[in-house]
């Protein structure tokens, strides 16, 4: 019997919702760094000699820059952002913003000067994509901080007011919905990880069937054409079936299709069912047989236990009163024997390589054994 092949699962790297998220967090740190170097670098330069100190806000750009290239070495493999690097670079890019709104010129909180208020929600952004709650926590700190700051240099005029409202509900705003869409991402694709496994599941379970449908008609065309000639034999008349032979055969038949349904049974014991199955025919011949079954189940192919069980009906087949059947497991052996009382000689029964049969008769006993390795 042909063993189906199973489809292997996804592996992580190969997990469509984990190559989404990263993609998504690859573009993230595109995003930031164009951000930094094509809109934040230009009004820092032109208002450089402005900062108080400047050597502030060059070391908050640096801060910036340098965090979000870290973050990069983990995110360009496809990796997460193991906790430490993702704690500890929010509390640097927090000091690094809360340094830079310090150095700021008179008067130009939340206008060009202020470049570091609409920056520094992105390398957050970019440390915390996949930390939602930590990430709007930091959001939240970073805004209040700087507000805080801004209250603290002086008394704000109205129009001072109306302009930080703005630049902070349309940045914080943009950046929550940046944030928001990236959680939405992230469970659409789990989302669609998981209906892809389990229409993954479902095509190798139909396959399984398939093949298991394709194994049983398999064997049951062998079995047939094995039993075909005996049926033919009873049908024409050159058969008898009042003869010993002929019931022996008839014996012998039945209990291999009931193996062979057996075979097929969903159980956790395979080898020892298909045994039932054959002590099952013998005893409803009148045959009291005893089954002796030591150590764990081990794992045996199909084939194998055919030609395990191939002596069990031979034998039992011949028996004319009773039998006892052992089935040994251990790691290194499966071993069946049985042991019947028949009233002709040893059964003509071949074993093979793999599965050699032994068998003795003396003083109308009958006594067959066969044995496997596990490779």
């Amino acid at each position: 019997m042909t063993e189906p092949a199973t489809a292997a699962p996804s592996s992580p790297r190969t997990d469509p919702a984990v190559r989404l998220a990263a993609a998504i967090r690859i573009v993230l740190v595109g995003v930031t760094v164009t951000i930094q170097f094509g809109l934040s670098l230009v009004p820092l330069l032109q208002h450089h000699s402005a900062y108080r100190p400047p050597l502030a806000a060059d070391l908050a750009f640096a801060t910036f820059a340098t965090v979000t290239g870290i973050c990069a070495i983990w995110l360009l493999r496809r990796k997460p952002l193991p906790t430490a690097v993702a704690a500890g670079g929010t509390l640097v890019v927090l000091a690094a913003s809360v340094a830079a709104t310090a150095a700021l010129p008179p008067d130009t909180f939340f206008r060009e000067a202020h470049w570091s208020f609409g920056l520094a929600g992105w390398p957050l952004l970019v440390l915390l994509a996949d930390r939602t709650p930590a990430l709007v926590t930091a959001l939240a700190a970073h805004t209040a901080a700087t507000v805080t700051q801004f209250l603290l240099d002086g008394t704000p005029t109205r129009t001072e007011l109306g302009d930080a409202a703005i630049v902070l509900f349309g940045v914080t705003t943009f950046q929550l919905v940046i944030a928001g869409l990236i959680r939405l991402l992230d469970r659409r694709a789990g989302e669609a990880a998981v209906a892809a496994a389990e229409r993954e599941r479902l095509a190798t379970r139909a396959a399984l069937a398939a093949q298991a449908e394709h194994d049983l008609r398999t064997g049951f065309a062998e079995q047939l054409g094995a039993t075909l000639p005996l049926l033919a034999g009873l049908a024409d008349g050159t058969v008898d079936p009042r003869s010993a032979e002929a019931r022996a055969r008839c014996a012998l038949a039945a209990a291999q299709l009931r193996r062979l349904f057996a075979e097929h049974d969903d159980v956790p014991d395979p080898l020892v069912h298909e045994v039932g199955a054959c002590l099952d025919v013998a005893e409803r011949r009148g045959v009291t047989v005893a089954l002796a079954v030591s150590g764990d189940p081990v794992d045996v192919p199909p084939p194998a236990r055919r030609e395990l069980t191939g002596p069990v009906l031979t034998a039992l087949t011949a028996a004319r009163t009773r039998a006892r059947v052992s089935v040994l497991r251990t790691p290194g052996l499966v071993r069946v024997a049985v042991v019947a009382d028949t009233a002709g000689g040893v059964p003509d029964f071949a074993g093979s390589a793999a599965v050699p049969v032994t068998s003795q008769s003396r003083d109308g006993q009958l006594w067959m054994e066969a044995r496997w390795r596990p490779e």
